[in-house]
C-alpha cells in the first residue's frame, strides 16, 4: 500500500462538457468524436468485431487496458460484445487507472454518449467502494467482468495473473505522461500477452513503437482519424512468459462438461456456486442441514469489518479487494432488511489501538476510513462512547442468510439438503460424494466449502484448519437504543436495530464443541457491550437483563494459522513432498516437476470471522482457476491463500 494513497482524478471541463485531466493537462478522448476514435483505434485495430463473433459458448476474450479514464473504451467494447458474441460467451476487461474519476464526474462525462446509456448506467451503479488495488465489478449476470487495478500501472501490472488477448494502450500521451510509457510497462504487456495477442493505440510516438518492438510485438502504422495523422497497431510474436513456480501453477482442467459439485451451503459454498453458475456451469450444492446458511453464515447480523494493516500486508490487500466486491454485491439486496451501509466505528480503546489507527488513517484514503475524535464519533454513531476511533463510512451490517440466498438463487444451481457427504471417492470421471452407503452426487470438479468439516476427507485432512466457537446475543431494542446509527466495534461489536433486535457479540472459545448457547457467554457479551458504550448499555437496560433469559446463537468460525483463507486447487500430499523434496535442502530451488494435482478437487475454506468480506471474492478466485481467467486478486495474494502453502512450509521447515 502506498505511503500516500492515490487521489481521484482532478478534472476541468470545457464549454462542450468534455473532461480534461488536471494532473496531466491532457484530454481523455478525441474532442471531435471520442466514440469514433475508440471504435477505430481500439475495437477495429484489434479485429474485435470478428473475434467477438467467433467466440463460442463457454469461451471468453480478455482485453487489457492501460488507463481506464472515463470507461468509454470499456463501454464501447461491451456494446460491441453484446452485439456480436454468442449468448454463452464472456468478456473480461482488465484496466489499470492511477487516478480514478469520482463517481459524479464519471456520470457527468458519460452523459456525452446517449447511445451508451444502458451500459453507462450499469457501470455507474457498480462504480463504488473502489479503493487502491484490485477491484472486481460484475455485469450482465457475470457475462461481462471488469477488473480495475487502482494505482500505478508499473506497480500493479506485475501483480496481475492473466492472459490478455487484446490490448488497449490508452494512457495519456507519452509527452504528457512519460512515467507510464516505460520499458517496464512494455515488458509487462509482453508478459501478460496470450500468443498472437494484438494491440491498438492512439499514439505513434517513437518511444512506443520501439518499446513494443523490443518486447516482441510487430508494429504497423495505419492512418489516424481527423487531425491525427497516424496510429499504430500490431501483434505479439514474442516468446511466452516463463512458467512460474509449479506448485502455484494453473492445473490443466478436466475436458468434460462444466459440472461442479460444491460441498457446503454456507457463504463460501454459495459464493462458489454463484461464480461458477455465472460462467455456464451446472452446479450441485450438497448441504447436510435442512437449508443454506445454518452454521457460521446463519447469524442475524454480520459486520463488514476491515481489519487492515498500514504496511500493505497480503491479508490487508485481500480485505480491501474483498470488501469492495461484497459491498457491490449488496447493492442487489433489500437495504434495511438484508443489509445497511450505516458505517462501522472501530473504537480506539487504548493507546496502542489509537496509534495503530493513526497509522491506518495516514495510509488509506478518507473515503475508506477516517479518524474521528470522541465528539465526532458520538455524532456519527448516535450514542455516548468512551473514545473516538476509525470510522468506515462504506461499512455496515449484513444479514448473511440473505446474501447466501441471493448467491445460490440461480437456475443452474441445484441445492440438495439433508445430505451429508461422509466420503469422497476419486474415479476415472472425477469425484463421487457418498454418505455411509449411498452415492449422493458426482462431478468432474468438486469444491470443498464445508469449513473445518472438510478435514474428514483424506485428500484435505492435513489442511491446518481449526474451529473457534463464537456466540452472539440478541438484545431486544428499546425506544432509546434506536439512537444507534452505525455498528460499533471494540473487542466485540453491536449493530443497529434489525427486526426489533440488536446483535451483540461475539465470544471466542477455542476449546468448546458445544453449540448450545450458554449464559456464561451471554454474560461475557454484555460485558463487551459495557466496554463499547455504557450509554448504550443503559439505553438497552442491559444491566438488568438476566443472561439466562437471553436468546442467541453459537457457531464455529473456521480459520487457518496465518488467518488467510484456503482457496484453490489441492495436490496429493505425499507425491507433492516427494516431487519438491529438494526444497528441504535449498528453498531457493524451483524444480520443473509438474505439481501432482488431485485433478478437479478444490477448496474454499478458512475464512474465520471475515467471511463476509473474503468468501464472495474467493468464489470468483475459484472460478478463475477453473476457467483459466484473469485472477481477481494479485498473484502473490492468490499464492498466499493457496492450499499448497502449508506443504511448502513443512518441506522448508524440516530442512
Amino acid at each position: 500500500m502506498p505511503d500516500t494513497p492515490p487521489p481521484h482524478a482532478q478534472l476541468d471541463w470545457d464549454d462542450r462538457g468534455q473532461p480534461l485531466s488536471r494532473q496531466y493537462g491532457d484530454i481523455y478522448f478525441s474532442q471531435s468524436d471520442g466514440l469514433e476514435e475508440t471504435r477505430y483505434v481500439f475495437l477495429a485495430n484489434n479485429d474485435l468485431p470478428d473475434r467477438f463473433a467467433a467466440l463460442g459458448d463457454g469461451q471468453h476474450l480478455v482485453i487489457g487496458e492501460t488507463g481506464f479514464g472515463t470507461g468509454l473504451n470499456f463501454l464501447c467494447a461491451w456494446q460491441l460484445f453484446e452485439q456480436q458474441a454468442a449468448p454463452g460467451a464472456r468478456l473480461h476487461f482488465v484496466s489499470v487507472e492511477k487516478y480514478p474519476l469520482h463517481r459524479d464526474d464519471l456520470q457527468r462525462a458519460l452523459v456525452l454518449w446517449p447511445e451508451l446509456r444502458p451500459y453507462a448506467d450499469a457501470l455507474i451503479g457498480q462504480y463504488l467502494t473502489l479503493h487502491p488495488g484490485f477491484q472486481r465489478l460484475v455485469f450482465d449476470n457475470g457475462r461481462v467482468i471488469l477488473t480495475l487495478l487502482i494505482g500505478d500501472a508499473l506497480d500493479l501490472l506485475p501483480q496481475l495473473d492473466a492472459r490478455v488477448d487484446a490490448w488497449f494502450l490508452d494512457g495519456f500521451a507519452p509527452a504528457k505522461n512519460p512515467d507510464m510509457w516505460m520499458p517496464e510497462l512494455f515488458a509487462e504487456v509482453a508478459r501478460l500477452s496470450a500468443p498472437t495477442a494484438t494491440f491498438g493505440t492512439f499514439t505513434s510516438a517513437g518511444v512506443v513503437r520501439r518499446g513494443l518492438r523490443e518486447v516482441g510485438f510487430t508494429v504497423k502504422r495505419v492512418p489516424g482519424l481527423g487531425k491525427k495523422w497516424e496510429v499504430i497497431k500490431g501483434r505479439f510474436e514474442g516468446e511466452p512468459a516463463a512458467p512460474g513456480k509449479p506448485w502455484f501453477a494453473r492445473p490443466t482442467q478436466p475436458a468434460s462438461s462444466h459440472h461442479a459439485l460444491v460441498i457446503g451451503a454456507g457463504l463460501a459454498g454459495c459464493a462458489t456456486g454463484a461464480s461458477l453458475a455465472a460462467r455456464g456451469w451446472q452446479v450441485t450444492v450438497l448441504e447436510r442441514h435442512a437449508d443454506i446458511a445454518q452454521e457460521a453464515s446463519g447469524n442475524p447480523q454480520g459486520v463488514l469489518y476491515l481489519k487492515l494493516s498500514a504496511h500493505g500486508t497480503t491479508l490487508s490487500r485481500l480485505i480491501v479487494s474483498g470488501f469492495g466486491h461484497t459491498r457491490r454485491l449488496l447493492e442487489r439486496l433489500h437495504k434495511g432488511q438484508d443489509w445497511d451501509n450505516c458505517g462501522v466505528l472501530q473504537l480506539a480503546f487504548d493507546a496502542k489501538e489509537a496509534h495503530r489507527q493513526a497509522q491506518l488513517a495516514a495510509a488509506f484514503p478518507t473515503d475508506l476510513l477516517v479518524n474521528l475524535d470522541q465528539a465526532s464519533a458520538e455524532a456519527a454513531t448516535g450514542i455516548g462512547l468512551p473514545a473516538g476511533g476509525l470510522f468506515y463510512p462504506e461499512g455496515g451490517w449484513v444479514h448473511p442468510p440473505a446474501l447466501c440466498r441471493h448467491l445460490i438463487d440461480h437456475p443452474a444451481i441445484t441445492l440438495v439438503t439433508h445430505q451429508e457427504a461422509l466420503e469422497l471417492r476419486r474415479t476415472n470421471d472425477g469425484w463421487q460424494a457418498w454418505d455411509a452407503a449411498q452415492l449422493l452426487a458426482s462431478a468432474p470438479v468438486v469444491v470443498l466449502a464445508g469449513a473445518a468439516e472438510i478435514k474428514r476427507f483424506p485428500f484435505s485432512a492435513e489442511l491446518p484448519l481449526k474451529r473457534i466457537r463464537g456466540q452472539i446475543s440478541r438484545l431486544p431494542a428499546t425506544a432509546a437504543s434506536g439512537a444507534l446509527r452505525s455498528v460499533v466495534c471494540a473487542e466485540g461489536y453491536v449493530a443497529p436495530v434489525r427486526n426489533g433486535e440488536h446483535t451483540l457479540g461475539a465470544s471466542f472459545d477455542f476449546n468448546s464443541d458445544d453449540l448450545t448457547p450458554n449464559s456464561r457467554d451471554h454474560a461475557g457479551n454484555l460485558q463487551l457491550l459495557e466496554e463499547i458504550s455504557s450509554d448504550l448499555t443503559v439505553r438497552l437496560g442491559a444491566r438488568d437483563l438476566d443472561p439466562e433469559m437471553l436468546q442467541g446463537r453459537a457457531a464455529f468460525r473456521c480459520t487457518s494459522p496465518d488467518y488467510l483463507p484456503i482457496v484453490g486447487p489441492l495436490a496429493e500430499r505425499e507425491a507433492f513432498s516427494a516431487a519438491y523434496a529438494v526444497l528441504g535442502k535449498d528453498a531457493r530451488q524451483v524444480p520443473d516437476t509438474p505439481c501432482p494435482w488431485l485433478d478437479g478437487l478444490y477448496v474454499n475454506s478458512g475464512h474465520g470471522s471475515r467471511g463476509l468480506i473474503t468468501a464472495p471474492l474467493s468464489g470468483e478466485l475459484i472460478a478463475a482457476w477453473l476457467n483459466d481467467e484473469p485472477l481477481p486478486i494479485p498473484r502473490d495474494v492468490a499464492d498466499a491463500c493457496h492450499p499448497n502453502r502449508f506443504a511448502l512450509r513443512q518441506l522448508i521447515r524440516n530442512s
